[in-house]
């Protein structure tokens, strides 16, 4: 099966712990996920802030608006500083994406980087050539977009 990569870095003109705060809370996904992916939490094993081990299910509807179930385990917390986030049940083979926050003059640079498979062998090949690698990347620009206005 063919491991994928994707990398996105942003920069943040907030302090780190501003940007921690944002995103260590999980209710803050749904702002910054594209609106026609109907993201939304179903349930959490935590509470506000992500710690290890929480568990967090969302439904969401990444394909033709087909909506699918998605169990997430969050892993690596290190306060004001990275976290990732594994799937334990979804659409993916293996999806593990980890968060990184650096401080730097003027702010904070935030790292995303997603190690993924696919399912189906050729099949997965052939949709991540025709639609999957695409629609991943779009997620990120309207994520770069949003997290530009909530933050200038």
């Amino acid at each position: 099966m063919k491991n994928y990569k994707y990398h996105s870095q942003q920069f943040l003109p907030i302090p780190i712990e501003k940007a921690w705060d944002f995103f260590s809370s999980p209710h803050n996904l749904s702002k910054i996920t594209p609106p026609e992916m109907n993201f939304t939490i179903v349930s959490s094993t935590g509470n506000d802030k992500i710690t290890n081990g929480q568990k967090i299910k969302y439904k969401v509807s990444p394909l033709l608006r087909i909506p699918m179930n998605w169990l997430t385990e969050i892993d690596h917390v290190q306060a004001n500083a990275t976290f990732m986030d594994k799937q334990l049940k979804g659409p993916y083979k293996k999806w593990e994406h980890t968060h990184t926050f650096v401080p730097v003059n003027g702010g904070t640079m935030m790292y995303d980087t997603i190690h993924y498979e696919l399912p189906f062998s050729y099949i997965g090949k052939f949709a991540h050539w025709l639609f999957i690698r695409k629609k991943i990347e779009n997620i990120f620009l309207y994520r770069k977009e949003i997290l530009e206005k909530i933050f200038n």
